[in-house]
């Protein structure tokens, strides 16, 4: 059974799946959940995902796997090769907090679920809620950055000289930047890591405005 995606071209948590699937070198059928036409909430999804969040990830006949870093975590549980975390504990702890910066503490702050709680319900302009995410996006690509320029782990990628999981959180925070003119002059090392994972097929390939449906021009 081909592995079954469901996503939306402007998750930034489904491209992070999306970016893995193909460094692993699975090949997945994507499902279009539309979450700005409200998809996500129809019974039918909700069978997936009773949470209505992307991505799920049907794989091996079995029960829906949902979150984006517990999908990335199977992944390289069932698909070692190529390895997306370090061999020794401490290096792999390093990577899931790098990752765990934008996954936990960054992202889940700029969703659609939460700006539309600042536009109906707390009324914040339009102006009001790009400064929002603008804010939550870089403090979490600063932080990221104090470790890289720090750390004698850093290389090529955020730890070594491979891809990890914290290159695809890295990779597709950046890519939330572009939905959000986010200024990145102040974090060089970050940048210079998105450039090197930009290198790479598998990123390129997964970048949300490479989707299908996807539009031409960028809107919050």
């Amino acid at each position: 059974m081909t592995p079954k995606l469901f996503g939306f071209w402007r998750s930034l948590a489904t491209c992070r799946v999306r970016v893995a699937l193909a460094l692993k070198g699975i090949k997945a059928e994507e499902v279009s959940i539309n979450l700005m036409q409200g998809q996500q909430h129809g019974a039918e999804y909700r069978a997936v995902n009773p949470q209505s969040l992307v991505p799920a990830l049907v794989i091996d006949n079995g029960p829906p796997l949902f979150q984006s870093m517990a999908i990335l975590e199977y992944l390289e549980e069932t698909h070692p090769q190529p390895p997306l975390l370090p061999p020794d504990p401490r290096g792999r702890a390093r990577v899931r907090g790098l990752a765990q910066i934008v996954a936990a503490d960054s992202h889940p702050l700029i969703v659609p679920r939460i700006r539309t709680y600042l536009e109906k319900e707390l009324h914040v302009d339009e102006a009001g809620r790009t400064r929002w995410a603008q804010h939550w996006i870089l403090e979490a690509l600063k932080a990221i950055e104090a470790h890289l320029v720090g750390e004698p782990e850093t290389g090529r990628f955020c730890h070594g000289d491979t891809p990890t999981l914290a290159d695809i959180c890295l990779a597709t925070q950046v890519f939330g930047t572009q939905f959000f003119n986010c200024d990145t002059s102040g974090v060089p090392a970050v940048m210079r890591i998105f450039g090197e994972c930009m290198k790479i097929e598998a990123f390129d390939r997964a970048q949300p405005l490479k989707q299908p449906g996807a539009p031409k021009e960028l809107k919050h």
